[in-house]
């Protein structure tokens, strides 16, 4: 069997690191890896399937899972996961004490089908009894102008969904006071200058997010891997062959957290940081695959289908390739 040449679209974290540099190989394969932001990897995946191996939205492969319209086929590598308390933005003057205050509202959001804002809406509807159509949303850029929906969505019509000004962005707005809140996964420039008026609904949100882990064991799953279709179904062994790679590259740099003899990472209490993740969730707390991800992936389809993503309420392992399904979780 000749050896595929396949283009790997991801962002350089630690735990795919060992793809890029080659200290894990593809069965079968030679890699030809780019690091990229995944906005731009989501947008080159999903509106011109540049990539064979991609990095993917959970959310925007939600979407199209449910309407049967899925370019990739995905396996659980789970590459981003990440607590979202830490990513609502309110204005500080506006009287909003709790997240039930935010209801009637409006809050910017860059699209409403980014997976941070399903878990963060998600999440407040489970907690604190805010449902998505309780606020009016405003779309748009956070610090461009002129951001959409990278996939088409078609939300119920008691939603309230809107596009800011062309020459608007979510920051702007935030800061002169004409959006109430900003759910974003990455801080405005308003916050980050400490524009007056602009802070956090969850200052302490470590202590907010371990609490959160420790009630409902979620830890939020944002991004999967996929592999183009046309790929799979002409190699039906290269979803066995990816998941695997990824998972070794995975328990590569879970290796190197743990190492205190020398600090892999530029944190002078990192070891202490990996085992107290670990006293607080588990041996391996970052896991690969369906089953030890269920609840999580069930909370997130519900969470999709509750907030007008997906007309139905998709099943976990209608998201990933058989294949991968029965394979041990590490």
């Amino acid at each position: 069997m000749s050896t595929l040449q396949l283009s790997l679209g991801c962002c350089d974290y630690d735990r795919t690191r060992a793809l890029f540099d080659g200290r894990v190989a593809v069965e079968g394969c030679e890699l030809v890896p780019l690091a990229l932001h995944p906005e731009e990897i989501f947008h080159r995946a999903f509106n011109g399937q540049e990539f064979d191996i991609s990095e993917l939205s959970l959310s925007s492969h939600t979407v199209m899972t449910a309407r049967g319209q899925t370019d990739y086929v995905a396996i659980p590598a789970f590459v981003s996961r990440v607590f979202r308390h830490s990513g609502i933005y309110i204005r500080t003057d506006r009287g909003i004490d709790s997240p039930a205050a935010l209801k009637g509202r409006k809050i910017g959001v860059p699209e409403y089908q980014i997976t941070a804002n399903v878990w963060i809406r998600g999440m407040l509807q489970d907690e604190f009894g805010l449902h998505p159509r309780d606020v009016h949303w405003r779309r748009g850029g956070v610090e461009q102008p002129g951001r959409e929906e990278r996939a088409p969505i078609d939300l119920p019509p008691d939603i309230d969904v809107r596009q800011i000004g062309n020459d608007e962005t979510l920051s702007g707005l935030l800061e002169s006071g004409e959006l109430d809140a900003v759910f974003s996964a990455k801080a405005p420039s308003c916050f980050q200058r400490g524009a007056p008026g602009v802070g956090l609904m969850f200052p302490d949100f470590r202590a907010v997010e371990r609490d959160y882990f420790a009630r409902t064991r979620l830890f939020p799953i944002m991004h999967v891997v996929g592999i183009r279709r046309a790929l799979v179904e002409k190699h039906p062994w290269l979803p066995v062959s990816v998941y695997k790679a990824f998972v070794q590259a995975k328990r590569l740099a879970m290796e190197e957290l743990a190492q205190i003899g020398h600090l892999y990472a530029s944190l002078p209490w990192g070891v202490a940081e990996y085992q107290a993740s670990r006293e607080l969730m588990g041996d391996d707390f970052w896991s690969y695959g369906l089953e030890p991800n269920r609840h999580v992936l069930e909370t997130f389809t519900r969470y999709h289908h509750e907030q007008g993503l997906s007309p139905r309420r998709v099943a976990p392992e209608e998201l990933f390739h058989p294949g991968v399904l029965n394979l041990s979780k590490n």
